[in-house]
């Protein structure tokens, strides 16, 4: 019983971990010339993984995606940047492939088709876009193992 006991507490300690973890990031900005152009890519590309516009700020050229408990992926018209990379976590394999053919379908340039990458780890499954100003949006997914070769 204490053995089930130490292991029941080992595992509500690392939930608590993971959570606290994954929250540590508040937000993300992404960088683009033309808010307005933008705004209609991500608003297309981020729906299937679970983000939501719920801030549009077109007297700032900016724009706030919700997933979960608050705004966290920002997309901020800039006259000067440097493109950035950004993943997100997919719900699940289908997710991933949504994004990647939703963003093609609003103009995104495949970078990475949806699948596994294993030279990551056996469980990285993901798709790559490009967006207009250069920036690199991947839709990830760790829920399966890539199938053996």
């Amino acid at each position: 019983m204490r053995r089930l006991l130490a292991a029941v507490f080992l595992l509500m300690v690392f939930i608590e971990i993971t959570l606290i973890v994954e929250s540590m990031i508040a937000h993300v900005s992404v960088p683009v010339r033309d808010y307005k152009k933008a705004k209609k890519l991500y608003k297309a590309m981020l729906a299937p993984v679970g983000y939501l516009m719920t801030q549009d700020h077109p007297e700032w050229k900016a724009g706030g995606f919700k997933e979960g408990g608050h705004t966290s992926f920002w997309i901020v018209q800039k006259e000067k940047m440097e493109p950035i990379h950004v993943a997100v976590i997919a719900p699940n394999k289908k997710a991933v492939y949504e994004f990647h053919e939703r963003a093609l379908a609003a103009g995104a340039v495949d970078n990475g088709a949806p699948g596994f990458r294993t030279d990551y780890s056996p469980d990285y499954f993901a798709a790559f876009v490009l967006d207009a100003d250069g920036n690199n949006i991947e839709a990830c997914f760790f829920g399966e193992t890539a199938p053996e070769k």
